[in-house]
């Protein structure tokens, strides 16, 4: 019984740390090029949140399943290639069924790639844990990036271009904020939502 509450606890630390306590976005500051730059609409941020969240997933499951055989000193190019691998899959599934989702989010795909949460959740996490724990911890992370880009972009497409997913949400006669519509408005709304996480799991900087 000790040992299932454990193992329990271990699983659902390991959520709640990627969801809140550790979120990339908020507490963490990961993967915000990418939050500021397709969070103008929800569609865009679903889209991409659900490619980085597949892709930190893969990747660091990938990892764990081969730590005990990657070379520590060419660990972070072995990182690159597998990372790669399947940022290229989603790229190819995008074009091939939802191209206009892919034209908009353009070269933001590829530069998964360069994303700070996948390769640090395969170096912080992936190499030293087995690949249970390791597809927990990047679900985790990956939600807790989508959520994010969900919520931020809901409210600059809301208050930007007045629709959500398209639809018009607003009345006739709003006027847009198009500070929501550019990076600036990401920013603030960011903040709040950084601020007001970090108050609610009392994380702050030392």
């Amino acid at each position: 019984m000790k040992f299932l509450r454990i193992k329990y606890t271990k699983w659902y630390q390991t959520l709640s740390n990627g969801i809140s306590k550790q979120n990339p976005i908020l507490i963490s500051v990961l993967g915000i090029c990418s939050a500021l730059a397709v969070t103008n609409q929800v569609e865009n941020a679903i889209a991409m949140g659900l490619g980085v969240t597949f892709v930190v997933i893969a990747s660091s499951g990938t990892v764990s399943m081969l730590r005990n055989f990657i070379p520590f000193k060419i660990r972070m190019v072995v990182y690159m290639v597998i990372i790669s691998l399947y940022v290229i899959l989603v790229q190819m599934f995008l074009e091939g069924f939802f191209p206009t989702i892919a034209k908009s989010l353009s070269a933001y795909v590829g530069l998964i790639i360069t994303n700070c949460i996948v390769m640090g959740r395969a170096e912080a996490y992936a190499v030293k844990n087995p690949v249970k724990y390791t597809l927990i911890d990047g679900f985790a992370n990956g939600m807790g990036y989508t959520l994010v880009l969900i919520v931020v972009a809901s409210i600059r497409e809301i208050l930007g271009f007045g629709t959500w997913l398209g639809m018009q949400v607003m009345p006739g006669n709003w006027i847009n904020w198009v500070v929501m519509s550019i990076a600036p408005g990401g920013f603030f709304i960011i903040g709040l939502l950084a601020w007001g996480l970090r108050s609610m799991t009392k994380t702050y900087e030392e």
